[in-house]
């Protein structure tokens, strides 16, 4: 942890290696919350990049730096969220070919398909809490709402998902309930 808040002030003070081995080191989870809200690569990417690019502008706005990857994070939503509102505009979601590699195929397949049958209100929150291990308070934070509205985003979230799954008897049927 020491290590990372050493990383951090360097970053701070424009010390462009210390930034690139923060974003290496906060890649995967950047990948993983980008992957979940604009569903395809490609776009995660340019999320990812458009959120490295904006960070190293404004790592001077960062006010503490144990609140690091929250900053990060919220940053990458907001880039996700201009991408997506952007994509859908153009391309019905439908069209998009999505494509994955993970380690455990079969149980990530079936992960994503549920992450997949949630609206993204609820994937946000669901990724974020189960996926990158925030707190509900600072999910909060992160989207902007209420503790008590997350905490009924994610009741919500896993209910569907248990539907979802109850229905199709040990399969995903992605019907809207």
């Amino acid at each position: 942890m020491e290590e990372k808040m050493g990383l951090i002030r360097k970053a701070r003070q424009h010390d462009s290696s210390a930034f690139s081995e923060l974003m290496q080191q906060y890649g995967p989870s950047m990948y993983k919350v980008a992957k979940a809200i604009l569903k395809n690569d490609e776009d995660a990417a340019d999320a990812m990049q458009e959120t490295a690019l904006s960070c190293w502008e404004k790592i001077g706005t960062l006010k503490k730096e144990q609140y690091f990857k929250t900053w990060l994070i919220r940053i990458l939503i907001n880039h996700c969220n201009t991408i997506y509102k952007k994509r859908s505009r153009y391309v019905l979601d439908q069209l998009l070919p999505e494509s994955a590699v993970w380690e455990d195929a079969y149980a990530n397949v079936e992960w994503m398909e549920l992450l997949r049958c949630l609206k993204e209100k609820y994937r946000k929150v669901i990724v974020l809490y189960y996926v990158e291990g925030f707190r509900i308070r600072e999910i909060a934070d992160l989207l902007g709402i209420s503790e008590s509205a997350v905490k009924e985003r994610l009741s919500t979230a896993r209910k569907n998902m248990e539907r979802y799954y109850a229905r199709g008897k040990g399969e995903v049927i992605c019907e809207k309930i």
